[in-house]
């Protein structure tokens, strides 16, 4: 940012190549490197990096990755249609199985993978293609599905750091994995011996306003549901309630950070089912807004809902398509949920940057 009264010709070539091509994407970057030696460099600094990537967190930027038994697919989003655009076929830098993977998380345009043959986790950067392995001869970064969790976060250093909950019978282990030092550690965490029981289901963490949530959701009617909270600086955790739903049907909480603030759509029932927008202040939930039931649809379909916000409609999806559009009576804002099954593929969304899964 120029300050008055200073013009693009008072400053110093340096700072000028730095301040354009901190705003041109993020693909185009990659072929400015090999410009010369300098730009090489200068695009290479940790500086860079993270001032591109701050101001390439807007919607334009949002990429849809689909990923079924043959391809792997890149699509943008068209706010506009509520669609998607033409794809770009991806192939995979890694080794892996019938396109056997699995997108954990995701971070400012890094996704956490899981390689489901190996239960290996991988960080993976689509937009550039780099990637790094996280397994390690002493076991750590192997994910198993259904009682594992994992949060991709980045911390007050600009550290990027994934949260690995592990349950092995009955006993918790809890590691962070540094992008910086290259390395798992473990960390401690007391909480209620019930949670370790396959009966209750962990969601992947949610990364809003230095802290990563968790849903953690009993497996049956009018089972207990909470929130657990794990702040990224202090890596401390704590316990707090879900929201006021009902509990006489089956529920379902998804979590969503909508610019910087942590939103829940919460589901209950069974056959006829309701769905209600809450969002974090404090410690405490606020309903925004609730929609009418939703027509009756099979318990198959029910498990497999997502939703996404876009332009002031909310639409609730299942894995075949649209199932409800919703009018929000609220400030307009194009934010597309990053769920992990869309119409049928595995997949992710994610943020075209320049983020490196290694240093």
């Amino acid at each position: 940012m120029l300050n008055e009264g200073i013009t693009m010709a008072d400053l110093p070539v340096h700072t000028i190549v730095f301040e354009i091509l901190t705003r041109v994407p993020a693909k185009d970057v990659g072929r400015s490197k090999s410009v010369c030696k300098q730009w090489y460099a200068l695009l290479s600094t940790q500086d860079f990096v993270r001032i591109h990537c701050s101001r390439s967190l807007v919607s334009s930027n949002q990429r849809v990755l689909l990923i079924d038994d043959l391809t792997c697919s890149v699509h943008p989003i068209i706010f506009q249609s509520n669609d998607y655009g033409p794809s770009s076929i991806v192939t995979f830098p890694f080794h892996h199985h019938n396109n056997d993977v699995s997108i954990l998380s995701h971070l400012n345009g890094l996704l956490c993978v899981c390689l489901n043959h190996t239960y290996e986790l991988l960080l993976w950067n689509p937009t550039t293609t780099a990637f790094k392995h996280l397994s390690t001869p002493d076991s750590h970064g192997f994910y198993i599905n259904n009682l594992d969790a994992i949060g991709l976060y980045i911390d007050a250093d600009d550290d990027y750091k994934i949260l690995h909950i592990k349950r092995r019978s009955d006993v918790l282990g809890v590691y962070v994995y540094s992008r910086e030092v290259d390395s798992w550690r473990n960390i401690p965490f007391i909480t209620r011996q019930e949670y370790l029981s396959p009966h209750f289901n962990w969601s992947a963490g949610t990364f809003c306003g230095g802290t990563l949530y968790f849903t953690v959701c009993e497996c049956w009617v009018g089972g207990t549901n909470v929130v657990i909270c794990f702040d990224v600086n202090s890596e401390q955790f704590k316990e707090i309630s879900f929201p006021p739903v009902p509990s006489t049907g089956m529920v379902q909480g998804v979590l969503v950070n909508v610019k910087n603030e942590l939103h829940m759509f919460a589901s209950t029932g069974m056959f006829e089912m309701t769905i209600d927008l809450w969002t974090l202040q404090g410690d405490y939930w606020i309903k925004v807004l609730s929609c009418p039931p939703i027509p009756p649809i099979s318990l198959s379909l029910w498990c497999d809902i997502t939703h996404y916000v876009t332009n002031g409609n909310w639409f609730v999806m299942t894995k075949l398509g649209k199932l409800f559009t919703i009018e929000m009576d609220m400030k307009p804002f194009e934010c597309f949920y990053p769920v992990t099954w869309f119409r049928g593929f595995k997949g992710a969304l994610f943020v075209e940057t320049i983020v490196s899964p290694s240093i």
